[in-house]
C-alpha cells in the first residue's frame, strides 16, 4: 500500500506565523523603537548590525524584530531557545556561523528566553560575540540586569518593549480578521472582550482568534457568516485569563503596586491589585505573607490591630481555602489601606541595625546585669537597679539603660497618627520626667 494514501495537506502554519510582519513598517506597536528616527529604525538603516537584548513581556514582537534584522542585513538567522538548548547546541550554532563568516555572510544569533541560560551557557557564545562571528540578539521577559552576564550585557544595547495598547491590539485584530477570517463578524462587546483577554499580548490575541474560528466551524448550526457574541466567547475561553510568571518582573511590579496602594491609603486601588494578582494565579498564602509585611512596615504601631487582622486573614485562608479565604485577604487589604500609617518602628529598627553593625561591642552596665548567684551579687551585678513598678507612674525617672559611654539615641519617633499619637505624648511626658530627675541629681551633688 502506498504511503501516499495517508498523505494530506500539510498543516497550516499558526496565524501568528502567517501574519508575522515582513517589513519594519508592518510592525504593530513599539513605535518608541521602530518609528521614524527611533533607535531600531536607525539601526536597520545604518547598514551595521549590533548586538542587543530585547526585554519585554510575551507576545510583543521580540522574535519578529530579530528576524527582520536578519532580513535587513541579509544575514543567516540562527535561533536557539534557552529552554531546549545546551552548550552542545551553542557550539554547533557557532560552527555554522563560522562557516557563514568564511563565505562572507553575517550571522544573527537569536537566543529566546536568554535569561534561562546559566552563566556557563552564556559564556559559551561570548567569545563569538566579541570577535564578530555573530551578532547577538537576546530576548527576555526578565530584567537583564539580573539575568544576563555583565560581560555580555556590556556588549549589547538593551531595548525595552512594551505590551501592546488596546488601540494597537485593535489594529492587529482588524488585520487578522481581514486576512484570515473575513466571514466572521464580532459584536462590539465580543471585540472588546477579546482585546481584554489578550492583555497586551499579540500572540495571545491571534491564538484565541484561531480558537474562535475552530469553535464556529464545529458549530454545525452556525450560518456561513457567523456573528460572534460575547456570550459565545465566554463559552469557549478558559477562566484563567491573565497568567504571569510568578518569578517575573510583572509579578513583582504588581506586588509593588499593591503595597504602594495600601501605603497610599487607597482601598479601591489596593483591592484592584489584590484581585488582579489572585486572578493571575498568585498563591493566596504568598499574598497573605506580603499583607502581613505591609501591616508591620507601613501601619506599625499606629494601629497594632492591623498586624492581627493580617495574620488572621492568613489563618482563615488556610482553614477555608478559596474563595472564602480570599475574601479574608480582601478584608485585610482594605483594613490596612484605611488604617493610620506609620513606618516609625520600621525606620527605628533599621537605624538600630545599622548602628549595631558598625559599633563596637559594648558591655552591659552592672546595674542591668542578671545576678542569680551570690558571687554575681558580690561583684555588683544588679546593684542600684531601680524597679520601675515601685516608683511613681511606674517609671524610674533619670535611670539609664544604654551601655556606659554610649550616647543616648532616639531612633523611634512616633508619628502624629493613630495610636502613635498617644505613644508620642507618653514618651514626651516620660522624657520630661527624665530631664527633671537629671536636673534634681545635679542640684544634690
Amino acid at each position: 500500500m502506498s504511503a501516499d494514501l495517508f498523505a494530506g495537506e500539510p498543516p497550516a502554519a499558526p496565524l501568528a506565523e502567517r501574519l508575522r510582519p515582513q517589513t519594519l513598517d508592518e510592525v504593530i506597536g513599539q513605535s518608541h523603537l521602530v518609528g521614524p528616527g527611533k533607535p531600531l529604525h536607525l539601526a536597520f538603516s545604518s547598514g551595521v548590525p549590533h548586538s542587543m537584548i530585547l526585554w519585554g513581556p510575551p507576545g510583543v514582537g521580540k522574535t519578529t524584530l530579530a528576524r527582520l534584522m536578519a532580513d535587513a542585513f541579509d544575514a543567516e538567522f540562527v535561533a536557539l531557545s534557552a529552554v531546549f538548548s545546551g552548550v552542545k547546541d551553542i557550539r554547533e550554532a557557532m560552527q555554522q556561523a563560522e562557516s557563514q563568516r568564511v563565505l562572507g555572510r553575517r550571522t544573527i544569533l537569536f537566543v529566546d528566553e536568554v535569561h534561562r541560560f546559566n552563566k556557563a551557557q552564556q559564556d559559551a557564545f561570548l567569545p563569538y560575540v566579541e570577535n564578530g562571528t555573530v551578532t547577538f540578539i537576546g530576548a527576555t521577559t526578565e530584567n537583564p540586569s539580573f539575568e544576563v552576564n555583565s560581560a555580555l550585557l556590556s556588549r549589547a544595547a538593551v531595548y525595552v518593549l512594551h505590551s501592546l495598547t488596546e488601540k494597537e491590539l485593535g489594529a492587529l485584530f482588524d488585520r487578522a480578521r481581514g486576512q484570515a477570517f473575513p466571514e466572521l463578524d464580532f459584536e462590539p462587546a465580543a471585540r472588546e472582550r477579546l482585546l481584554g483577554y489578550a492583555d497586551g499580548d499579540a500572540r495571545r490575541l491571534l491564538n484565541v482568534l484561531e480558537q474562535v474560528k475552530t469553535a464556529t466551524q464545529a458549530d454545525q448550526q452556525a450560518d456561513p457568516r457567523r456573528m460572534v457574541s460575547a456570550d459565545f466567547l465566554d463559552s469557549i475561553l478558559a477562566a484563567d485569563l491573565r497568567r504571569f510568571d510568578k518569578g517575573g518582573d510583572a509579578f513583582y511590579d504588581q506586588i509593588s503596586a499593591l503595597h504602594k496602594s495600601v501605603r497610599g491609603s487607597n482601598p479601591d486601588a489596593a483591592l484592584y491589585w489584590l484581585v488582579r494578582m489572585l486572578d493571575g494565579g498568585a498563591d493566596p498564602l504568598y499574598m497573605g505573607r506580603r499583607i502581613v509585611r505591609m501591616a508591620i512596615e507601613d501601619v506599625g504601631l499606629a494601629d497594632p490591630r492591623a498586624h492581627e487582622v493580617a495574620l488572621n486573614a492568613c489563618i482563615t485562608y488556610e482553614r477555608l481555602g478559596s474563595p472564602e479565604g480570599e475574601l479574608a485577604l480582601a478584608n485585610a487589604v482594605l483594613y490596612l489601606a484605611v488604617a493610620p500609617k506609620s513606618n516609625a518602628a520600621y525606620l527605628a529598627y533599621n537605624a538600630a541595625r545599622a548602628f549595631v553593625a558598625k559599633d563596637k561591642s559594648r558591655g552591659v552596665p552592672e546595674h542591668l546585669r542578671n545576678a542569680p548567684t551570690k558571687l554575681m551579687k558580690d561583684l555588683g551585678y544588679g546593684a542600684d537597679y531601680r524597679y520601675a513598678h515601685d516608683e511613681a507612674e511606674g517609671f524610674a525617672a533619670g535611670e539609664t539603660y544604654f551601655p556606659e559611654g554610649m550616647q543616648e539615641v532616639t531612633w523611634y519617633q512616633p508619628v502624629a497618627r493613630g495610636l502613635e499619637q498617644k505613644i508620642a505624648e507618653k514618651l514626651a511626658h516620660l522624657r520630661e520626667l527624665d530631664e527633671q530627675a537629671k536636673q534634681q541629681a545635679k542640684k544634690s551633688r
